[in-house]
């Protein structure tokens, strides 16, 4: 029994010892197999991570250089798409004469500008100064036509002591009374004698210049001291206070030893109406006088070269007429404008870069009889006489109405004239 018991015992124990065998034979294989198909997912899995990085660099890079492509082709002018656009010749003329227009209308609208600027400054001086803005001692001018348009302005330069050579001017070609204010009305010109004031301010000699024009209206005051080496300042004054009273388009400075036919005068401006910065008069180039004590001594010959150089090209002192523009230049830069000792150089200087055109009309320095008598009888009708020798008419207050009856245009001709 226990022989029995032992085999069976046996026989029981080598049965379980196949069933633990059998089991670890299924587990390897299943062991074997979900490690294979781990690592192939792995492999996988590794693999597509370590690709999409690299496709998505080499978009960024593609794209990015063909940005730069793009940027290169622009910024030299090379945009392929532009290349494709045909343009008509015809559309690029219409362009260049719309810009050219454009620049036109642009320069004349900063013109006007400067203009308003410098009447506004002249009138602020004005009041600061506590000077009329008119030469009206009342003001009735200003305020009667604000902003009135003329043809020319005329100033008659003269000194305290040339009395009786304004009333030779007064009595030939200068109309005066009703006749001076239709002439201003009618034809837009504007005759003013211009005269500064006494080393004594309320001496004397400024009453005697103030009840002159209260009898005859016919003097322009500016603030300025009278005296001959004076006269580059006294011109640039001149200029400004036309500029801010009277809106023209031409102003004029003469002498009162000069004769003037004023209806040929205003036929010869108006041919350069047109024409934006116009210096008007007979042109010269003297010699630079650098010795002391002679007439027209330069003081500042050193400027203009070596000894015996002559001067820029400018007109004679006597009369010259300047359009609106520059007269407004030098309304506006008077401060730092240079005076040399001669008047009609620094106004000359004054224009030296800038883009000017000087018009030599001799016309404009006729001499005196026979000269201008002549020359009247041929057709060619003088703008204003003067005796060189003289700078101006000699003995002018005995020789003017001899001048004017005889080289005159006639009162007709002014009435008569169109502007």
């Amino acid at each position: 029994m226990s022989s029995k018991s032992r085999g069976g015992g046996g026989g029981g124990g080598g049965g379980g010892g196949g069933e633990v065998n059998q089991r670890s034979l299924v587990s390897k294989k299943w062991t074997l197999f979900l490690s294979v198909v781990c690592f192939c997912a792995g492999i996988l899995f590794m693999g597509r991570m370590s690709m999409e990085p690299e496709s998505s660099y080499a978009g960024i890079t593609r794209n990015t250089a063909s940005e730069y492509e793009t940027l290169r082709l622009l910024s030299e002018g090379c945009n392929p798409k532009m290349k494709e656009v045909k343009r008509d010749p015809k559309d690029i003329f219409g362009e260049v004469l719309k810009t050219q227009n454009a620049i036109h209308t642009l320069d004349k609208t900063i013109s006007n500008l400067e203009m308003e600027l410098a009447a506004a400054r002249a009138a602020q001086e004005s009041l600061l100064n506590g000077a009329p803005l008119s030469d009206d001692p009342k003001g009735n001018e200003a305020s009667a036509s604000p902003k009135r348009k003329y043809l020319m302005v005329v100033g008659i330069n003269t000194a305290f002591s040339s009395r009786k050579r304004r009333d030779s001017v007064r009595a030939t070609w200068m109309p005066q009374g009703e006749k001076r204010k239709r002439l201003e009305e009618e034809k837009g010109i504007v005759i003013r004698f211009v005269i500064g004031h006494g080393a004594t301010s309320g001496g004397i000699l400024d009453r005697a210049i103030e009840a002159e024009d209260k009898k005859h209206g016919d003097i322009l005051r500016l603030e300025h001291v009278e005296g001959y080496l004076e006269l580059s300042a006294k011109t640039k004054i001149y200029f400004a206070a036309a500029v801010s009273l009277w809106d023209a388009d031409f102003y004029v400075k003469v002498d009162d030893d000069v004769h003037i036919n004023i209806a040929t005068l205003g036929e010869t401006l108006l041919r350069y109406r047109p024409k934006p910065r116009v210096y008007i008069g007979c042109m010269k180039s003297g010699p630079v006088l650098s010795q002391k004590g002679v007439r027209y001594h330069e003081p500042e010959h050193w400027k203009f070269g070596e000894a015996g150089n002559k001067y820029f090209r400018h007109a004679t002192g006597q009369i010259y007429a300047i359009s609106r523009d520059l007269a407004t230049y030098i309304s506006i830069n008077q401060h730092v404008l240079h005076k040399y000792a001669n008047e009609d150089v620094s106004l000359g200087s004054w224009f030296i870069g800038l883009d000017v055109e000087h018009i030599d009309d001799r016309r404009l320095c006729c001499g005196t009889p026979p000269d201008c008598e002549w020359k009247a009888q041929a057709g060619n009708m003088c703008v204003a006489s003067f005796d060189w020798t003289c700078s101006g008419i000699c003995k002018s207050v005995e020789r003017m109405k001899e001048v004017h009856r005889r080289c005159g245009e006639g009162e007709k001709a002014l009435w008569s004239a169109t502007f």
